[in-house]
């Protein structure tokens, strides 16, 4: 089962059950709690808790594990209740059980918690619509099997990135932000385009994330020598793979397509994260977006040299 599908919401937190951590580092539950409870001291109740009978998930297919009780007299059993690891939880994990294998699949597991929380962000209305149909299904167990289906499309969809159209980022979330346009860069199979006033190394860096083959080219206006630099030594290490940066006129919004699909931005790729930002997925062509500038650049070159170019980027 993929990492993303075990991530619950319990107290208004993302967390993992310890059973399911335990099965992906290939160690026992018990191994796992005995690890967490010699290092009692890194995993506070923020970052690690046990669940009340209320919390399960789903009662049917809970993971509470039964534990013989020697020497009572009845010969019942006990229920022992799941503890929930938060995202800062499982990095201490990879701490404390000290192998390779713990560390690889912690960041694994971390890379899963930032994906899910950028779905969350961006369809939450879509989510409180599938909790309601949740609760309504549980009421009626027959319908069980339809319920996990739906679930299953959901996150088929989401790991297609079919889910991501729009959403909001809060200052201080840079490297969220950060990962979530490598990961439009990512899905890019022909071209990248960008049309952004602002650009400096660090968008130089977000493009390499691109597949190989895939063509990128960058409109701005405030092409500043420093930059110039940066760039020339960007297409000297990678010959194979330039970018092309072209003038852009009249430009104020920041738009980035890849391939045929236009994202809308509120704020330079390069301070994504710095201030709160919406971005939005649309459906113009690069074409319209540049229009308006090619016209701007017909109007300045019918200009009288005496008249100069100043204002060209407004």
């Amino acid at each position: 089962m993929p990492i993303a599908r075990q991530i619950l919401v319990i107290r208004d937190k993302q967390v993992m059950l310890d059973r399911d951590l335990a099965t992906l580092y290939g160690v026992e539950t018990k191994v796992l709690n005995q690890a967490v409870k010699r290092n009692q001291e890194r995993f506070p109740e923020r970052n690690c808790f046990q669940l009340t009978r209320d919390e399960l998930p789903n009662p049917s297919k809970s993971q509470i594990v039964t534990l013989n009780v020697s020497g009572n007299k009845r010969g019942s059993n006990v229920k022992k209740l799941p503890f929930a690891f938060t995202e800062q939880g499982v990095a201490m994990l990879a701490s404390v059980l000290r192998s390779e294998t713990a560390v690889r699949i912690s960041l694994q597991i971390m890379d899963a918690f930032v994906a899910m929380r950028h779905f969350m962000m961006q369809n939450g209305g879509f989510i409180n619509r599938l909790s309601n149909v949740e609760a309504k299904i549980l009421e009626q167990d027959s319908h069980l099997i339809d319920h996990d289906r739906k679930f299953d499309e959901l996150f088929e969809a989401m790991d297609r990135g079919e889910l991501k159209s729009k959403g909001l980022y809060y200052n201080n979330q840079v490297f969220d932000a950060y990962v979530f346009v490598c990961g439009l860069i990512k899905q890019a199979k022909r071209r990248i385009v960008l049309v952004d006033r602002y650009v400096d190394e660090k968008v130089l860096a977000m493009m390499l994330k691109r597949a190989e083959g895939v063509s990128v080219t960058i409109y701005t206006y405030d092409k500043s020598k420093v930059f110039e630099v940066d760039l020339a030594t960007y297409n000297a290490q990678y010959a194979d793979c330039p970018l092309k940066i072209l003038p852009s006129y009249g430009m104020h919004d920041r738009f980035l397509f890849i391939d045929d699909t236009a994202y809308h931005f509120g704020a330079s790729l390069k301070d994504l994260g710095t201030n709160t930002f919406f971005f939005s997925k649309e459906e113009f062509t690069l074409d319209e977006v540049l229009k308006k500038s090619e016209e701007k650049r017909i109007e300045l070159e019918q200009q009288p040299r005496s008249a100069g170019r100043c204002g060209t980027g407004v």
